[in-house]
């Protein structure tokens, strides 16, 4: 077989694993029960921000790895979670474990020694336990208090042996836990930030409050629309950094408007003494504008959609807060 049809070869056999695969997720789509919301119900009930109990997945192998993924996911979504490896607990870890946890334990044949070893300890310490693996009918089936079972899935292995299949219907079974309660949780993106600070993700879930480097009461310039631009400038030079534009209010102290560089260059090539005319009559009336809670990707997106580079933050009444420029977001890369 040339090379070109050995990678043709190839590529039917990683659609036809694929394939595979998305037909056992199919299957299971329609095999989920009431033990799926039971399990969510029990862990939103004993774990989370005011409860003392924390999550704690194991298995062993394969499913081991998976539940290592599957436990961080609960643990970045607002359920304190931890993995713990079966035979470590039996030698020692056990201490992990408190009354009041939830165990999630990860087998698929659920007659693994050491995780059914684990489970008898742990119910007899009065910890609730969730399994997920192929039936009911197996030992860890039986013995745990809620199994969501997967049924007989064919590996997609040729030798039908390597877990594939069933580690990917595992997850996506545990999947359906973590994403149930947190939206029991009503876990929102400003939760989801405060567990992903670092990293692209993180940056796009800033808020505009954490980014705008002009801030009302410290450096941001507010000039009301009677007073000139003589003075509006000398208020401006007295703050010490300079922005790109000056936040006009109105008699009640919301925003009107906002003047610019380019406002003023367009009004120096028409009118040569303009010091001492009102802002108010050159501004830009009705500028874009944008909340402090909103995130920083929003008014990036703004500032690109409307091609400006400084952006007003006012408060749920209108009233200036602040204001955001293009160069205190452009650093953090947050655009895709």
């Amino acid at each position: 077989m040339n090379a070109a049809a050995e990678g043709q070869q190839l590529l039917l056999d990683a659609r036809q694993v694929v394939q595979s695969e998305a037909e056992a997720l199919g299957t299971l789509v329609n095999r989920l029960d009431d033990a799926v919301p039971r399990a969510i119900e029990l862990i939103y009930a004993h774990t989370g921000p005011d409860k003392p109990g924390i999550l704690v997945v194991s298995g062993i192998g394969k499913s081991g790895l998976a539940g290592q993924r599957i436990s961080a996911s609960f643990a970045s979504t607002g359920t304190p979670s931890h993995f713990l490896h079966p035979v470590e607990a039996l030698h020692g870890d056990l201490g992990r474990v408190r009354r009041g946890d939830i165990m999630l334990m990860l087998s698929y044949g659920g007659e693994t020694q050491e995780l059914l070893r684990l489970t008898d300890s742990v119910k007899r310490s009065a910890v609730t336990t969730i399994a997920i693996t192929s039936s009911r009918k197996s030992s860890l089936g039986r013995l745990a208090d809620i199994t969501i079972e997967l049924g007989n899935i064919e590996e997609a292995c040729p030798l039908r042996l390597a877990p594939t299949t069933s580690i990917a219907c595992m997850s996506a079974a545990a999947d359906a836990l973590v994403l149930g309660v947190m939206g029991k949780r009503n876990f929102s993106a400003a939760d989801f930030a405060a567990f992903h600070p670092a990293g692209s993700l993180g940056r796009k879930l800033l808020r505009v409050a954490d980014v705008m480097s002009f801030r009302a009461g410290e450096n941001l310039v507010v000039v009301r629309e009677e007073q000139t631009l003589r003075e509006a400038l000398s208020i401006e030079h007295a703050v010490g950094r300079r922005a790109g534009a000056l936040v006009i209010i109105n008699h009640q102290g919301l925003l009107s408007g906002i003047l610019t560089d380019a406002d003023i260059r367009r009004r120096i090539a028409t009118q040569e003494t303009i010091l001492d005319v009102p802002v108010a009559g050159f501004m830009t009336r009705s500028p874009k504008r944008i909340n402090p809670d909103r995130l920083a990707s929003e008014a990036l997106e703004l500032m690109n959609r409307h091609r400006i580079d400084e952006l007003p933050v006012v408060d749920e009444s209108g009233r200036p807060v602040g204001m955001i420029d293009v160069q205190d977001i452009v650093s953090l890369q947050i655009a895709d």
